[in-house]
């Protein structure tokens, strides 16, 4: 089979990790990846801010969770009291993701700054390294005092995060069954 598509089809959010930290190497491989990601008209209007300091990123897991249990969506509000639950899952690494607000694409730069994050989620997969995806700290980047406090460059808004780490041994999921009925074909 073919190295990418393997590679596609191996990954998995790993919500395990083991707390040694990544090498230099393998995070600017990692981080290449999402340099080289497609954006509308190649604005590339991305900025990934490494954090590889545990008090921050537990301090970043605290703040978020503390937010999540005042949301009107049950889920979350139920997924922030489970007792232990850390938002970065123990990853050594979070590369938090932010979008230009220039405005100078008619695409969505939340788009091209997805398409990064895919990217680095599959460059690190490359490396037998475990991401997870974090869309929850949309409720820390709603607190201006705790965005602040990243110094995310001005003219960026966070939008989204990525854990980082080496995978806990044992971690094999089994691979999600894929929806049926998701493509159709015209004029064919």
């Amino acid at each position: 089979m073919n190295l990418v598509l393997e590679t596609i089809k191996k990954r998995r959010s790993v919500r395990s990790f083991r707390p040694d930290q990544i090498t230099d190497d393998e995070l600017n491989s990692i981080i290449e990846s999402g340099l080289w990601a497609p954006s509308g008209h190649n604005t590339q209007p991305w900025h990934f801010l490494v954090v590889q300091d545990k008090s921050k990123i537990d301090q970043m897991s605290r703040s978020t969770i503390e937010k999540m249990a005042n949301s009107p969506i049950d889920w979350v509000r139920k997924l922030a009291a489970k007792e232990g639950y850390h938002l970065f899952h123990g990853a050594p690494t979070v590369i938090i993701v932010s979008g230009r607000q220039s405005g100078d694409t008619f695409l969505p730069v939340v788009a091209d700054c997805a398409a990064a994050i895919q990217n680095m989620l599959l460059g690190a997969e490359s490396l037998n390294i475990g991401t997870c995806w974090i869309g929850l700290t949309s409720f820390l980047f709603e607190d201006s005092e705790e965005t602040a406090s990243l110094k995310i460059p001005e003219g960026y808004a966070p939008y989204y995060s990525i854990a980082v780490g080496y995978k806990s041994a044992g971690f094999i999921p089994a691979p999600p069954t894929r929806k049926e009925g998701t493509v159709s074909t015209f004029g064919k």
